[in-house]
């Protein structure tokens, strides 16, 4: 699909939405985009803010600048779903896009000197870890431990916790009683230690004028 065809086929896609808008009232818009507001903000005092890991590192605070340019184009479209707030929707959509792209490409760009720079000194290290990071891409880690009931446990505090009682039981044990020659396993069997009978007749076998040992 061409940038044309995709162009004019999001542009049908917003003038369509549009004017499905045109049959709703602006009170009952804008009704809804309050209560959404109201429930996303009682939300965030109740349970918190919890902030999501960005997996793209370019993503900076001019990027979320033109994110709330296009929510603001969005909602004006929403409330006066006109022609000009249309255009405007979709001008303000291109310019984010071209915006991200550019970003995406000077961080690359940036990413990819690096490794030619380490392969220059010889940084073998980096060098491998860029390489590395460029053929696997973004995987998010799953940091997870059992308790001792047995339960999963994911929190950050509680898996430190965890890990903390694990090694002090493990390294600080108290009352350690004293190992036997019982006690003790080895990977060969245990010999018996030979007899006297035992070591004259290994002496008797012997030959005469031979040193004892390998020649």
């Amino acid at each position: 699909m061409s940038r044309y065809v995709w162009a004019l086929s999001v542009k049908l896609h917003i003038q369509g939405a549009a004017i499905v808008c045109q049959d709703i009232p602006i009170a009952v818009l804008t009704i809804r985009v309050e209560r959404k507001k109201q429930i996303t903000e009682s939300a965030k005092e109740s349970l918190g803010l919890h902030e999501l890991k960005q997996n793209k590192p370019w993503f900076d605070e001019e990027c979320l600048g033109f994110l709330d340019r296009r929510k603001q184009a969005k909602m004006q479209w929403i409330q006066d779903p006109s022609q000009n707030n249309v255009d405007n929707l979709n001008n303000v959509r291109r310019e984010v896009t071209r915006h991200f792209r550019n970003k995406n490409k000077a961080y690359m760009r940036a990413k990819i000197e690096e490794l030619e720079t380490n392969n220059k000194i010889q940084n073998i290290r980096d060098l491998y870890k860029g390489i590395s990071d460029f053929k696997k891409g973004y995987q998010p880690g799953c940091n997870i431990v059992k308790d001792e009931k047995g339960d999963l446990v994911a929190d950050s505090h509680s898996i430190v916790a965890r890990w903390r009682n694990y090694f002090s039981q493990l390294f600080n044990v108290h009352g350690v009683k004293d190992v036997g020659q019982a006690d003790i396993h080895t990977a060969e069997p245990l010999v018996p230690e030979p007899s006297a009978s035992e070591v004259e007749l290994a002496i008797d076998k012997l030959k005469s004028h031979k040193s004892p040992g390998i020649d």
